[in-house]
């Protein structure tokens, strides 16, 4: 079986048990079961909230006031903290972690994004657990995502993830509000979400961290439409993290709209407008059109237009013709540079490298 991508996201709730304190014995044991998956295969990201939560506890909860300031040096404190402890709890079973934190800025803008992107696939390529967090510690309101709820559907896009775990202290989506309705049923799936599902969405059950039902629901569909099946649930359940990604119907599962691959597919073919072209030789057009292959910089004998890392781009035939087109990794600078070369001579003549590839065949759509 192919391993998934898996992003476990895990509320302050979830991590405290309801109470100040961040619970450890239920850590180790959402820690095991990540390292379970780990060990068949599987790619696990976990996306962690209670930074201030963290922080108030090794202070000896202070009396402060609630000002950003505040809030900051609570963050600044607690990361240390909840690092460290992932940390060691991901080591007993011989595995590391790397941490980061990261604001809305570093996902709108296209360089930092890339580069986040980048450094979540190293981190997974070389089997490393990536711990993601808000950067509460330097984020103010105008910058910061606001949730982890959102925060983990965006790293979930980040990685192209398949499965998206929301971990909460409710089972799932109601009918109507559990905590005083007694007639109220838990909806198994969802395939549309309309107003009339949102208001079903409440607030905060525990009152310890900033996400509620309705930021899951929009994380849910912001994470399906870029083709990551989501599923909110308890973190209480026994096995909960290895039966949901075995697909057992635990919680309210969200099928993704499309593959991850579909959905990127559609966007650089409906997306921004291309920003230059690459005029490629036979050999390269061979590689592309009939074996699937990525673009490499050794087929390319013309660079036009300037643009940007990250930026879609035509593939032009040596008749002129437009093949195929794609995101390409380098801008147009580094790939004048770098034309007509083998790829093991990138990084001697760039000084730095993004990959082999000039546009990786997942970033390529054939016309």
């Amino acid at each position: 079986m192919k391993g998934k991508t898996i992003v476990v996201k895990l509320g302050t709730s979830v991590l405290t048990g309801g109470t100040r304190h961040l619970d450890k014995a239920h850590m180790v044991e959402l820690v095991r079961q990540c390292a379970s998956l780990h060990r068949a295969g599987h790619r696990i990201i976990v996306v962690t909230s209670a930074a201030i939560a963290a922080g108030r506890e090794h202070l000896g909860f202070p009396e402060v006031a609630g000002t950003m300031a505040n809030k900051q040096m609570l963050a600044a404190v607690g990361q240390t903290q909840l690092i460290q402890t992932w940390q060691s709890l991901f080591n007993i079973y011989g595995l590391h972690v790397g941490q980061l934190l990261l604001t809305r800025a570093d996902l709108e803008d296209r360089e930092r994004y890339l580069n986040a992107r980048d450094s979540l696939r190293a981190l997974l390529d070389h089997r490393i657990i990536p711990v993601i967090n808000e950067n509460d510690a330097v984020a103010t309101n105008e910058i910061k995502v606001g949730d982890n709820d959102n925060l983990s559907a965006r790293a979930a896009i980040l990685a192209e993830a398949d499965l998206l775990i929301l971990l909460t202290d409710q089972r799932g989506l109601f009918t109507a509000d559990p905590r005083n309705n007694p007639d109220a049923q838990l909806i198994e799936e969802v395939q549309t979400i309309d107003d009339t599902l949102r208001k079903l969405a409440g607030g905060s059950v525990s009152g310890l961290g900033t996400g509620g039902m309705a930021t899951k629901l929009q994380a849910a569909d912001v994470a399906r439409r870029a083709g990551v099946d989501v599923v909110i649930a308890t973190g209480q359940i026994p096995e909960v993290v290895g039966r949901l990604a075995a697909g057992d119907r635990v919680g309210t599962r969200f099928p993704a709209l499309a593959t991850p691959l579909e959905s990127r597919k559609r966007w650089i073919l409906a997306g921004p407008p291309p920003h230059g072209e690459i005029h490629i030789d036979a050999g390269a057009v061979r590689a592309v059109m009939d074996k699937g292959s990525s673009l490499l910089p050794k087929g390319i004998v013309q660079v036009e237009g300037r643009f940007r890392r990250g930026e879609a781009v035509r593939i032009v035939n040596p008749d002129g013709r437009e093949l195929a087109r794609g995101i390409c990794r380098y801008d147009a600078q580094d790939l004048e540079r770098i034309k007509g070369q083998h790829s093991d001579q990138i990084e001697t003549l760039l000084g730095y490298g993004y990959g082999s590839v000039a546009i990786h065949r997942d970033d390529l759509v054939l016309l």
